[in-house]
């Protein structure tokens, strides 16, 4: 494992490099021996940097929660960030691109959350009974460090990217509101059009065969370390379309159905 002045100083890169927008060289080139815990150490340590400047916890966020995500990246479980007040973009609103050094959106569900969720023996019915209710969501990710060194050619790993807050940037709530036993959850559909162009489709099973399940894993994953999911948090469960990549001028719109829509613009 690293030591703490390590991972202080991994996190205070990644503060700097999110205002500077200067991509980090990747951790795990530096520190092949950098595990699972010391890049969540490292996440916790940089969430604590902005919580300490007046930041507030508002949330989480799952990744990686598909099988082919997982398989690509080398894992078995999905991973998990935090989401903070300053992450939240009004639906329809424009986004200055510059805010972000290299942008990309997926489509997701979010859960927001009526009961607080603990583990560790969280199921999927414990997740809906614990949700006020759920409603459509974009998340924006950035990366802080570069996702394929400049020179070698070799990438990041989960494990950079979990030290990066899970390359959370900001996420869009909109559409419309439902309970969360309103619908069978697993075949909420969504499509994701840039510039007018429908990019993506998808359906809300491709994360872990329902969307539920990731939110129920976070419980457990947190359980461990003594912490629990609380009431009036909002959860991304998980993306069920592929990352698509923006620019600036671009005009971004998830049709729902009867969800409705969430959209953003990055100016």
């Amino acid at each position: 494992m690293l030591t703490h002045d390590v991972i202080d100083t991994l996190a205070a890169r990644l503060d700097e490099a999110e205002t500077t927008q200067m991509p980090l060289p990747i951790f795990t080139h530096e520190f092949p021996d950098l595990d699972l815990s010391d890049a969540y150490a490292i996440q916790s340590a940089w969430i604590a940097r902005k919580l300490a400047r007046g930041g507030r916890v508002v949330g989480h966020k799952i990744g990686l929660t598909s099988k082919a995500m997982q398989d690509a990246v080398g894992i078995d479980e999905p991973d998990y960030g935090v989401l903070l007040d300053g992450m939240i973009v009004t639906d329809g609103s424009s986004v200055p691109a510059d805010r972000f050094r290299a942008p990309r959106i997926e489509v997701e569900l979010a859960f927001v959350l009526e009961k607080t969720l603990s583990g560790p023996d969280c199921s999927l019915f414990d997740v809906l009974e614990a949700t006020r209710y759920v409603r459509p969501a974009l998340e924006i990710l950035d990366s802080r460090m570069h996702r394929r060194d400049p020179e070698t050619g070799r990438l990041r790993t989960v494990r950079d990217t979990i030290a990066d807050n899970a390359a959370n940037a900001a996420i869009v709530l909109g559409g419309l509101p439902i309970a969360p036993h309103s619908a069978d959850l697993r075949w909420i559909a969504a499509l994701l059009s840039r510039n007018g162009s429908v990019e993506q489709t998808g359906v809300a099973a491709g994360v872990l065969n329902h969307p539920a399940n990731g939110i129920a894993w976070l419980a457990n994953k947190l359980a461990a370390h003594g912490s629990s999911l609380a009431a009036g948090e909002i959860v991304l469960a998980g993306s069920f379309t592929p990352p698509v990549d923006v620019s600036a001028g671009d005009t971004f719109h998830a049709d729902y159905g009867p969800l409705g829509t969430v959209s953003c613009h990055f100016s």
